[in-house]
């Protein structure tokens, strides 16, 4: 989805061609995998992490392009809104110092380039939603200036057929309507991908779809939309409605997703990408000249780019990639859980929590995943962005407990142990674990924070809720740049 394309007009004649083109490429996948053409190594991890423009006073800043051209580094990408911002940052063994390495290596990153952006008269910031983010910068105006974004739009509306409707309910109400996809950009996210060879894909999805729940329940960064608190990680119900392309009679046909979750346990990478093909029409229907079988009969590896490209409109909370780096192919599982921020230290905390529990889990004599149904895990991922710390959440030989109880007896040995397993530096295993392990112990993440100081600016000062929420998001940025844990900020009351 990170690829440029031009404005263009589809028509039916381009699905049919398109169709017929992302079938061939899975069936040249299918040949791959039977042949073992892909890499094997399976220690490598990269991270994407998404960000927030703001002006002086905290307001969002429609200023992206500008940015871009200010930090002048291929690293950095637009995203769907003109006050998003995307780094990628380049990918490596994960072994001995790689997590205080890549921890390191962003936070650099990430203070060249607000250097950058003040002199835009912007600055980053990393969170789940921006809280002064309004319904009145929810119109297409807004999208970035990326002809790939408009055209996801036309065709998104145009499966649609009607504007669309997102209510939430949770500590307040909120029920809008929006003509565009833009309420898509308030959701900003940490990406974290794990290369695995094709034999050991299936576990280490499975690992991760049943993890996801505590992920979002430990990371909850994004109470606030558009002034009213909702949900602690209100991101994910956010996000589920602002890409939906069914209409209500297409929802209760039983009509997939495109935010899915999935539906089932899985046996092979093949699995969801065939998945892919059956349950879902294409968005941007374009060909490629690669005719990827002549190009695999060649002795060559293709790049599927229609495979590709339908997948990547396709928003699993773990999702399948396929790549091809230096001519070798590979496979990832990119988590797409995590909200952003608060701060690196917060994301790299998250980050060995999830890679080292994904191992340990994939790993297992007795396969999480044999002890636990698909629609449970599924149910645990929208308690855990309902309630946040709060949550009580199902898990194996334990029932329904509280998360904080469940990571502290249960899943925090399983992470160091992954961990170890990868040879990362204890050290720098136990400083990052210990930051979940206060958070639990403490029960504060970004949501309680965001929530505990909105409130105590608004108790203190009279403040309104807008004031109050623009008070906190620079009393957030300030914080955030210290990058001490979210579990250590002080609070006003």
């Amino acid at each position: 989805m990170g690829r440029e394309i031009q404005a263009i007009k589809i028509s039916g004649e381009d699905r049919g061609k398109y169709r017929e083109k992302v079938q061939r490429s899975l069936d040249v996948f299918a040949r791959m995998l039977r042949e073992r053409r892909f890499e094997a190594s399976p220690s490598r991890v990269g991270v994407e992490i998404e960000l927030n423009l703001v002006d002086s006073r905290g307001m969002p800043s429609m200023r992206n392009a500008a940015v871009l051209d200010a930090i002048a580094d291929p690293a950095w990408a637009t995203e769907l809104g003109q006050f998003n911002l995307e780094i990628n940052v380049p990918p490596r063994r994960l072994e001995k110092s790689a997590l205080a390495d890549l921890e390191q290596e962003i936070r650099a990153s990430l203070n060249g380039a607000d250097a950058k952006a003040r002199g835009t008269g912007s600055s980053l910031v990393m969170i789940g939603i921006l809280p002064t983010l309004a319904e009145e910068y929810m119109h297409e105006e807004t999208l970035s200036a990326n002809h790939r974004y408009r055209v996801l739009n036309e065709q998104i509306f145009a499966a649609r057929g009607e504007d669309m409707r997102i209510a939430i309910d949770g500590a307040e109400h909120l029920l809008t309507h929006s003509d565009s996809i833009t309420p898509e950009a308030a959701c900003t996210s940490v990406q974290l991908h794990l290369q695995v060879s094709p034999d050991a894909f299936a576990s280490y999805w499975n690992a991760a779809q049943a993890i996801a729940g505590v992920q979002v329940a430990l990371a909850a960064n994004s109470p606030f939309l558009f002034g009213r608190q909702l949900w602690p990680e209100t991101r994910i119900t956010l996000f589920e409605q602002a890409t939906d392309t069914r209409p209500d009679e297409l929802k209760q046909q039983g009509v997939r997703p495109r935010v899915w979750f999935g539906e089932r346990w899985i046996t092979s990478v093949f699995d969801l990408f065939e998945e892919n093909i059956r349950y879902f029409p294409s968005l941007l229907p374009l060909c490629e000249d690669e005719d990827p079988l002549a190009v695999l009969d060649g002795g060559a590896i293709p790049q599927l780019a229609e495979m590709s490209l339908h997948n990547g409109t396709i928003y699993r909370w773990n999702r399948p990639v396929y790549a091809v780096v230096d001519g070798q192919p590979h496979l990832r599982v990119e988590n797409r859980v995590l909200p952003a921020g608060p701060t690196v230290a917060d994301v790299m905390a998250n980050a060995a929590f999830y890679y080292g529990l994904v191992r340990a889990l994939a790993e297992a004599q007795r396969p999480i995943w044999t002890q636990m149904s698909f629609a449970t895990a599924a149910e645990n991922l929208h308690e855990a962005a309902r309630e946040g710390m709060d949550a009580r959440l199902y898990w194996p030989g334990l029932g329904e407990v509280p998360v904080a109880e469940l990571v502290l007896r249960r899943l925090l040995p399983l992470a160091r142990e992954g961990l170890r397993r990868w040879g990362v530096d204890p050290g720098s295993a136990d400083r990052l674990l210990g930051i979940i392990e206060q958070r639990c112990l403490t029960g504060r993440n970004g949501a309680v924070w965001q929530v505990a100081t909105t409130r105590a600016i608004s108790e203190q000062t009279g403040a309104d809720r807008a004031e109050a929420l623009r008070q906190m998001t620079q009393r957030y940025i300030e914080l955030m740049h210290g990058n001490e844990p979210v579990h250590t900020w002080p609070r006003l009351a």
